[in-house]
């Protein structure tokens, strides 16, 4: 995914593989297939990443946490990228881009008949396989930490968690590097000095173009739930009131 320019992604937490192919249907750059609080499982990942073969979205899994194994499995089973929650530094970064390569960069097993070689029926590239790596910037420490993260070679982009980030602002404001605001920048300047994109989970579109004009590329409009949530809360407020 070159991420130069700006790509819009979605939230997917329904687990629905039939939601997954219809964001693809849609055109979306990407979408985020949510491992952390989601309501789907890992049994339910594989449909849903066949749900968008042929399609040029893209497929982000956000796991659970940074252990190796699952981050491993999901881009065997074909996601073409990863995202953490939580990355507090650039060590926690580096176990990140580890997990996610294969030797010499990482330590990541090699296997040919995985999904994402097609089960044996494609040759891997003779360049390696470099999926896209996100690092999720969610408290004061994280951003203060981000121009050391922003440097970890395979990190790809730093993208800001909007609620988890200001739940800690808000908590621990003897530690916040600034207001939400300058954290957003604060982010932002340290992904581009390093060429690498920032990003973050957006829930109103009005707010699209103020965030790329601060330099976030890699932006995500809602979630399945919340568009589901918000069309049946119209539908009832529609409805003429019917006393007893």
């Amino acid at each position: 995914m070159n991420l130069a320019t700006p790509r819009l992604g979605t939230w997917l937490s329904s687990g629905s593989p039939v939601v997954t192919e219809l964001a693809g249907l849609c055109g979306f750059d990407w979408v985020l297939i949510d491992l952390e609080h989601g309501n789907g499982t890992e049994a339910d990942l594989p449909n849903q990443l066949r749900a968008l073969r042929g399609s040029p979205t893209r497929a982000i899994v956000r796991v659970a946490g940074s252990q190796p194994e699952p981050i491993a499995r999901y881009l065997d089973w074909g996601a073409h990228g990863i995202m953490v929650p939580h990355v507090h530094s650039a060590a926690e970064a580096e176990q990140i881009v580890r997990a996610a390569h294969y030797p010499p960069r990482g330590k990541r097993g090699f296997s040919r008949s995985v999904r994402a070689f097609e089960y044996g029926l494609q040759t891997p590239p003779a360049g390696g396989v470099h999926p896209l790596l996100i690092a999720q910037i969610e408290t004061g420490e994280s951003v203060t930490a981000s121009a050391d993260i922003a440097k970890v070679d395979g990190i790809d982009v730093l993208f800001i968690g909007p609620a988890d980030l200001q739940l800690d602002l808000t908590t621990h404001p003897e530690t916040a590097p600034g207001s939400f605001e300058d954290c957003l920048q604060q982010v932002a300047s340290a992904a581009r000095r390093e060429g690498k994109a920032a990003g973050i989970l957006l829930r109103d579109l009005t707010q699209l173009q103020h965030h790329i004009t601060l330099g976030f590329h890699c932006i995500a409009v809602d979630s399945d739930l919340a568009l589901l949530r918000k069309g049946f809360q119209q539908i009832k407020k529609s409805l003429p009131s019917i006393d007893p």
